[in-house]
């Protein structure tokens, strides 16, 4: 299998373990892989160190939060030089995020003002913006890389997979759409999952979204079809290890009636298409 959404230490909030004891704990399970990624920073070094120790296709990316300059062309470049697979659209520092009550990096340093650090909804956003959007895209395009949606609004996602279509970028990603944030419908969800989107569906939603069920992630991993990708997002010192968490979702969604053998490729198959081949 291979995880596309994995957190580890050192990070500005606590985890579960650090990059080579997690990485123990995905060759112990016999994963060929997984994607780290940080809200603060680029993980494209602490991957590929991993991936030399280890043997493991391990791949690191970049999310566009405030400490990587937002939006930022030049961070996405450095990420993609260095052989970054993977940009996130604004997670920790989306508007979304603060209007939802969800943790910040402000949370930790009240100095920092919280509504003022969010990154700007990219639909509000003036020409030098769109301008900053465009070039990201255009560097996306240009190395094949993946492009996630991180916590945009649903507006936001179905305006940024249209801008990523034009743009020549095939490798799109909708960050766990039925969480917190973006809080996207099913409808919605299989509407983009049909134009060519993938659809993240995470463990964390099980232990960690208020009103999450089974049944309700089943219902968006129908609607996703073969653009299902099966995740983690695992590293809380209060969720199981990440491999863990990964089996336990395969078995959850397999009780709800889901085919097993679809639910095993879109946590392996699926996801290392879409990063890797």
């Amino acid at each position: 299998m291979f995880d596309v959404h994995v957190h580890s230490a050192p990070d500005v909030l606590e985890r579960i373990g650090y990059d080579d004891q997690i990485c123990e704990q995905y060759v112990a399970a016999g994963f060929s892989g997984f994607v780290l990624k940080g809200h603060q920073e680029s993980t494209v070094g602490r991957a590929k160190a991993l991936a030399r120790s280890s043997g493991l296709d391990v791949v690191g990316g970049i999310a566009l939060n405030r400490p990587a300059g937002g939006i930022n062309p030049a961070s996405v470049a450095a990420t993609l030089h260095s052989g970054g697979r993977v940009v996130w659209f604004p997670t920790t520092d989306a508007h979304t995020q603060e209007s939802a009550g969800l943790p910040r990096l402000s949370d930790l340093q009240p100095r920092l003002n919280r509504s003022t650090l969010c990154t700007p909804p990219v639909l509000a956003a003036d020409q030098q913006q769109l301008n900053d959007i465009a070039l990201v895209l255009d560097l996306i395009a240009d190395f094949d890389a993946v492009l996630c949606t991180g916590h945009l609004s649903g507006d936001e996602c179905r305006w940024l997979f249209d801008q990523a279509r034009d743009r020549g970028i095939t490798r799109f990603l909708l960050t766990h759409p039925s969480y917190t944030v973006p809080a996207m419908s099913v409808a919605e969800i299989a509407e983009l999952a049909g134009r060519g989107a993938y659809v993240e569906i995470t463990a964390y939603q099980l232990w960690h979204q208020p009103e999450m069920t089974e049944a309700l992630l089943a219902e968006v991993a129908r609607a996703a079809g073969n653009r299902l990708i099966l995740a983690s997002d695992a590293g809380q010192p209060n969720s199981p290890q990440p491999p863990q968490a990964l089996r336990e979702l395969i078995d959850r969604l397999t009780r709800q009636g889901l085919d097993s053998s679809w639910l095993q490729a879109s946590a392996s198959d699926n996801p290392r298409k879409l990063v890797l081949s």
